[in-house]
């Protein structure tokens, strides 16, 4: 992800890998609902989730949390994982939990920012 994707809360989607741009849209607003419960704000408007993609039926999602502390990760992971299977033409979900790049407050959507008053 680059930093310009990452200070706009911008998901990574690899070319090739989703099979349809509407595809793409449901899964980003699929996991749009998610909201992590101790901030009260989508996993997307965080930040939080990497990278999300669509293939052969799949959807495999890269994402982090804000720390590696957090207690609402089992509970996001899970919530992830059943949004992406929401989707239309989702058959399974991946959901894989990573460290690197480390989550900052630098990667929230310009709304997390202002409401999170990081602005």
């Amino acid at each position: 992800m680059s930093e310009d994707e990452a200070q706009r809360g911008a998901l990574l989607h690899l070319p090739g890998t989703v099979q349809s741009a509407a595809d793409e849209d449901a899964l980003t607003e699929a996991l749009r609902e998610v909201i992590d419960p101790e901030l009260g704000m989508s996993v997307v408007d965080l930040g939080l989730v990497y990278e999300a993609r669509i293939e052969d039926g799949t959807a495999s999602v890269r994402m982090t949390l804000t720390s590696m502390g957090c207690p609402a990760g089992p509970q996001l992971m899970q919530e992830v994982e059943e949004a992406a299977c929401g989707v239309p033409g989702v058959e399974e979900a991946q959901v894989e939990l990573v460290w690197s790049p480390a989550w900052n407050p630098t990667m929230m959507s310009e709304d997390a920012k202002m409401e999170l008053g990081y602005l």
